[in-house]
Parts: C-alpha cells; structure tokens; sequence
C-alpha cells in the first residue's frame, strides 16, 4: 500500500486509488474542502514535498488559474488519486484557518 507522509501528522497507508483529499481526512488530517471536492475553491491543496502525484488534470489546472495560483509543487487534494508513496504539507486547515472543513467530497470511484 502507498503511504502518504504529511508534515506534522505522521506516516500513513493508504489504499491505491484512494482520493487524497478523503484519505487526509480520514487519517486525522483536517484539511478543508469548501466546495465539497468539486475543484471550485482550492482550500484542499497541497504542497508536494516528495513523491509523485496522478496527472494534473484540465479541471484542477483551471481551478488554480481562475484563483491566480501557479505553483507547480501544489496540487488539489480533492482531483488527487494516490498512486505511491508521497510526502505531503496540508495548506490549509482547521486549525490553521479557524475555518470549517466543507462538506465531506463524494467518494464516488474512489477505487481504481
């Protein structure tokens, strides 16, 4: 199984195929996802440390660029499915924010 290592939450597994956004959560992280996991608000992104993440896809591409944001290390939780092992900084969250998570993204063809 691929784990996913997250700066100030430890070493997880996590099953292949797994959204990385519900795989978070799961796991204790208490990332935000405002629009749900529908790739609108980019709460849910990520700073890549190490490891390699699935294709960005169009989707997540026109999220960050209708936000201003363009940084190649980041990535959305939410439109991510883990392939292997990766390291991981949750830039947004509960506790760093003050904010609500969202509602729980769908976790429709979550397996692979």
């Amino acid at each position: 199984m691929p784990k996913i290592t997250v700066l100030g939450y430890g070493t997880f597994e996590v099953e292949k195929g797994r959204k990385l956004v519900l795989a978070l959560e799961d796991n204790g992280v208490n990332i935000l996802h405002q629009c749900g996991g529908k790739a609108k608000c980019t709460t849910c992104r990520v700073e890549i440390m190490a490891g390699e993440l699935c294709v960005e896809t169009t989707t997540e591409k026109n999220a960050f660029n209708k936000k201003g944001i363009y940084d190649d290390n980041l990535r959305l939780a939410c439109q991510v499915r883990i392939d292997g092992d990766v390291e991981i900084i949750p830039i947004m969250t509960v506790e760093n924010s003050g904010m609500e998570p969202g509602p729980r993204p769908d976790e429709g063809h979550d397996k692979l």
